[in-house]
């Protein structure tokens, strides 16, 4: 082909067209900003109106949720404080017409509440220990040490989620009666709490969970510097994982606090009663302001055990961790 061909071809193809001009932005005008989807817009709450508004709505939500917990406290104070007449009075009284202090002092000594309330501390201290003993080794192993089908045994465990207390309740019973291989009667015993309150596969998954977000680099760090697994667990993963200890703290002293049907089974001399059969034993026996006062001071340990743990469940997750 000669280069004469070649241009009468390139002259004889369309030309390209030209390329449209951007269109200039008008001056003044800005890009949308991100839309707010909600019931209040940010907007909104810089005007008098709006926080009005909001802070009355979130006052009485407060107040109303705060109230619906407070009040069987409340209940429960102000009715032991009442005299029997007054109880059954209705309508009810919302303040007592006279202020009897003395029936807590009666509530203490009738119903022996102080051998109740030191069995009861003896045995959810001890369920507490054993469950973060026993629970805390697991959700490590199983979260960081990796075993030989891992999966397959917190897949059994979460099994036993599924099973209904009451179902396991007489198979229980008997193993604590006359424990396999070793064949000793735990019954009357702390054992008998402490041990079924070890075994726990919710308190293991939550462990676990919280064990798996910690991140690995930490744990890298303190094996280069010769940490065997049980120092990185006691030095590293432990002060890292105080908010998920104070949540199964919490549900451990309180499951054992307010157990009644396993305690009445396994517990049966009055001497190791724990204090809800202990009170249940009696309630017969005693006046009804009586029985509502021992039953508020029962349930006092509960609150305390919550206001000591819950600034743990609050603390963030590096809290504790190494320090660079």
């Amino acid at each position: 082909m000669s280069y004469s061909t070649v241009q009468e071809r390139a002259a004889s193809r369309p030309e390209a067209p030209a390329p449209r001009p951007r269109r200039a932005r008008k001056p003044g005008r800005k890009r949308e900003g991100p839309q707010f989807r909600g019931l209040v817009s940010p907007h909104t709450l810089t005007t008098t109106r709006g926080k009005i508004i909001y802070w009355t709505v979130m006052g009485f939500v407060l107040v109303t949720f705060t109230a619906a917990f407070v009040f069987p406290l409340y209940w429960m104070f102000t009715g032991a404080m009442k005299s029997p007449e007054e109880l059954v009075q209705v309508p009810p009284t919302f303040f007592p017409q006279s202020l009897n202090w003395g029936v807590w002092a009666e509530a203490w000594d009738l119903l022996d509440l102080g051998l109740f309330m030191k069995n009861t501390l003896l045995y959810a201290g001890g369920a507490w220990l054993f469950t973060l003993g026993f629970d805390v080794a697991a959700a490590y192993a199983l979260s960081k040490l990796r075993p030989v089908l891992g999966r397959l045994v917190l897949a059994l465990m979460l099994s036993t989620l599924m099973i209904p207390p009451m179902v396991i309740l007489l198979p229980a019973y008997l193993t604590v009666k006359d424990l396999p291989i070793l064949g000793w009667n735990l019954l009357n015993t702390p054992w008998a709490i402490w041990l079924p309150a070890a075994a726990n596969g919710f308190f293991i998954f939550l462990l676990k969970r919280f064990f798996d977000s910690i991140p690995r680099e930490l744990l890298e760090a303190a094996q280069i510097d010769g940490a065997s697994p049980l120092r990185i667990l006691w030095s590293v993963v432990l002060p890292v994982s105080r908010p998920i200890i104070g949540v199964v703290s919490i549900l451990a002293v309180v499951n054992v606090w307010k157990d009644f049907v396993w305690p009445l089974l396994v517990l049966p001399d009055s001497d190791k009663m724990s204090i809800s059969v202990g009170i249940s034993s009696l309630s017969a026996q005693m006046p009804q302001n009586v029985l509502i006062a021992a039953l508020f001071i029962a349930s006092i340990p509960a609150i305390v055990v919550f206001l000591i743990f819950q600034r743990s469940i609050m603390a963030g997750l590096t809290a504790g961790s190494l320090k660079g």
